[in-house]
């Protein structure tokens, strides 16, 4: 067994699959601290009561725009910006609990900006980072550049935040304990995969699960949906002062990225959505899609493992394919015991070994993965599904993104609690892609019983009236496959596909100077592809 291990690099948020137990969305959330704020707090204790050191309040200066009159005190707040680290400024708006009764209870959302570097803003700039349940907060205060470049940066404010329910926003909540989370995510049920017995405990877990996070949040579970946070998302416009929204997203960020040109197209400004997500797609549509992206990028994998330090397989990449869908049926079976006590199953083996596909420049993370786990040791496995939970070394967890995953998903997209449908799509997904379908099957029991029903439903976006959109795809993408960038871009009135020919999850600021040119290009002058630059 490899005796080194990269720790994964953070990729971008992903649409992770809808499935019982489904892998979630990854983030990090580590507050760094910049030394300048460091040592400015520790010298003021120094300077006794010289008030004159205190940064000046940065306020907003809402549009003023006109609107109903239940809208019009939270359209009209005005945000004080203080400084948080990092050369970051942050403040929290208000935003109703419902927007059906915008008068009424209210929740926090929080924001963090860094200014424009050149000293002059062409706006704002919103970035979201996917999920559902990534936190732009973080995305932005910790990783500002690597979410936008030095362009972007110069021209805009780049604004980071926290959709409702995520976060440093009023959140979803539905533990008080730890160990609670983990025995959702980690559990493994008795019995066969899809037999009775199997269903009835995933099921009941779903249900358990649904119960705890409706007595620990209360009723803004229910207000969690893509809808409510494209309404917020134009809440936050108006009082960050722009007339039109100037918004980057990534994978599920996507989503509400068109959810938001649907419902307001005459207030979008310069929209980029990146790993979009096909709003047609149903449940079982995501799934198979998933669950064939994730093995075309297995295969791409595989076929580079060779040349890797402690790469396990040898074989043709047919051959290694059996065998990853072999190692797979053995943990379903017979589970490897880590030091913590819990144990390495099928779910969270395919979440440790789809993280890295996210990112080719985590193979060789990859590689050490399925050496660790084919020598029957299940810590760097371990490791690697916990970056993707934000599951810290101590067992607690830094973010609330596996709860607002589930949430949001819940109240998004119907499910068909039909077993016999269950067992079809469970045949038609294994059929489909053979090492991962069986695991991203019976997305049925993932919102089963859930204390509220659905209201999203799959259908086109076309926003007639936006300006024009980019719609960026790449052609291996795992997460967000390329054909839902083609749908995307020719479901929008004004969409315009832009390919990234090669591997990951998302494309811009990561990929080649095609992708980062064109993208900053539309943000800073409006510049629209007259066709596909095929990147």
């Amino acid at each position: 067994m490899s005796q080194t291990a990269q720790a994964p690099q953070a990729p971008q948020k992903a649409q992770a699959p809808r499935a019982a137990q489904a892998p979630r969305t990854r983030r990090r959330s580590a507050r760094i601290v910049g030394v300048a704020a460091a040592m400015l707090a520790v010298a003021l204790p120094l300077s006794g009561c010289a008030t004159w050191f205190a940064a000046p309040v940065v306020t907003s200066d809402p549009t003023g725009e006109s609107v109903v009159d239940e809208l019009a005190p939270l359209y009209s707040q005005i945000l004080s910006w203080s400084d948080c680290g990092n050369g970051m400024q942050c403040a929290t708006a208000t935003a109703p609990l419902s927007w059906e009764a915008p008068a009424g209870e209210t929740i926090d959302l929080a924001l963090v900006r860094q200014t424009a570097t050149s000293g002059t803003a062409l706006g704002s700039l919103l970035v979201n980072p996917g999920g559902p349940g990534g936190s732009g907060y973080d995305l932005v205060h910790d990783t500002v550049d690597f979410a936008t470049s030095e362009r972007l940066q110069e021209n805009f404010d780049i604004v980071g935040f926290d959709p409702r329910g995520v976060n440093l926003s009023t959140p979803i909540s539905c533990y008080s304990d730890p160990a609670t989370l983990d025995s959702f995510i980690f559990d493994i049920f008795p019995g066969e995969r899809g037999s009775d017995e199997w269903l009835a405990q995933a099921n009941a877990a779903n249900a358990q699960f649904g119960a705890d996070c409706l007595a620990n949040t209360g009723e803004l579970l229910g207000h969690v949906d893509t809808v409510s946070a494209a309404r917020d998302l134009d809440l936050l416009r108006a009082i960050l002062g722009d007339e039109k929204l100037n918004y980057l997203g990534f994978s599920y960020g996507t989503e509400l990225g068109q959810t938001y040109a649907g419902l307001f197209p005459d207030k979008t400004g310069r929209l980029v959505l990146d790993g979009a997500v096909d709003p047609t797609a149903s449940n079982y549509d995501v799934s198979s899609f998933q669950a064939q992206g994730f093995e075309s990028a297995l295969r791409a994998f595989l076929a580079d493992c060779p040349s890797l330090d402690g790469c396990p397989f040898r074989g043709t990449v047919d051959e290694s394919m059996v065998t990853v869908r072999a190692l797979l049926d053995t943990l379903d079976a017979s589970p490897i015991r880590n030091a913590d006590g819990r144990e390495l199953g099928a779910n969270t083996m395919f979440t440790a070994i789809i993280l890295p596909l996210y990112n080719p420049d985590n193979w060789p993370t990859l590689a050490s993965v399925f050496d660790y786990a084919m020598a029957g040791d299940a810590s760097f496995p371990f490791v690697v599904a916990d970056a993707y939970y934000d599951r810290s070394e101590d067992g607690t967890y830094a973010s609330n993104s596996t709860e607002a995953f589930t949430a949001i998903n819940c109240l998004d997209a119907p499910i068909d609690r039909n077993v016999d449908t269950m067992r079809a799509e469970a045949a038609a997904l294994d059929a489909a892609a053979p090492v991962f379908g069986h695991l991203m099957a019976w997305g049925g029991t993932a919102c089963y019983d859930w204390p509220f029903e659905p209201t999203g439903t799959p259908t086109a976006i076309t926003a007639e009236g936006s300006t024009d959109i980019l719609v960026v795809g790449t052609t291996n993408d795992p997460a967000t496959p390329y054909a839902w960038a083609e749908a995307v871009a020719a479901q929008l009135a004004n969409g315009h596909l832009v390919t990234y020919t090669g591997e990951g999850h998302t494309a811009y600021n990561k990929s080649n100077d095609c992708i980062l040119n064109t993208v900053d290009d539309y943000f800073i002058s409006g510049t629209v592809p007259a066709a596909d630059p095929q990147c």
